[in-house]
């Protein structure tokens, strides 16, 4: 396995090969960030009080991953994804604390749809996850997706094609057919 400290580009570059096929990329939307969120639930006790915040493990989590994510030279991008992980851990504490869901039955089912969901993905890809090569791809996901979803509303467009250029272009695998 290579370095996890490798630019944003070099990752996203190596992680967007894994995902060409327009379906797999579809299902990342749904599948990552619900990932994201059931681990959130199971981080989300205990918790304690510190300067008038709760603190978690789910927030103990989150920190270093924040700061990577701002590290590896995509300022901008990191930020944004930085910001959606955190209104996930924020949503996950939320349900939590309402006690009105067990955070262990949510968070282990909701782990496992949202792996169903990638793994359907993948199965349109015609390939395994990219973190089965490189397990640091669990953290270049939601940089994935936050960077698919912000580049359809207009932003982040250069960077797209830069990788794209690396990686290739997007499609729809024929699955009737497929390549040899």
């Amino acid at each position: 396995m290579a370095t996890p400290f490798r630019p944003a580009f070099d990752l996203l570059v190596q992680y967007a090969a894994y995902h060409r096929d327009r379906r797999n990329i579809a299902t990342h939307f749904i599948g990552v960030p619900l990932i994201v969120f059931a681990v959130s639930l199971l981080l989300g006790r205990p918790g304690f009080a510190i300067a008038g915040l709760w603190l978690t493990p789910a927030w103990i989590v989150f920190a270093p991953a924040a700061l990577w994510y701002v590290t590896r030279g995509e300022f901008g991008l990191g930020i944004a994804v930085s910001a959606a992980i955190a209104v996930l851990v924020l949503l996950a504490q939320q349900v939590v604390g309402s006690g009105l869901a067990s955070p262990l039955g949510w968070g282990l089912g909701l782990f496992v749809v949202g792996w169903m969901i990638q793994l359907a993905g993948h199965y349109y890809e015609g390939r395994k996850p990219a973190l089965a090569d490189d397990l640091v791809g669990l953290l270049v996901g939601p940089m994935f997706v936050a960077l698919e979803l912000l580049s359809q509303a207009g932003m982040f467009k250069s960077l797209v094609q830069r990788i794209d250029g690396r990686a290739g272009p997007t499609f729809l695998r024929d699955l009737a057919h497929p390549a040899t």
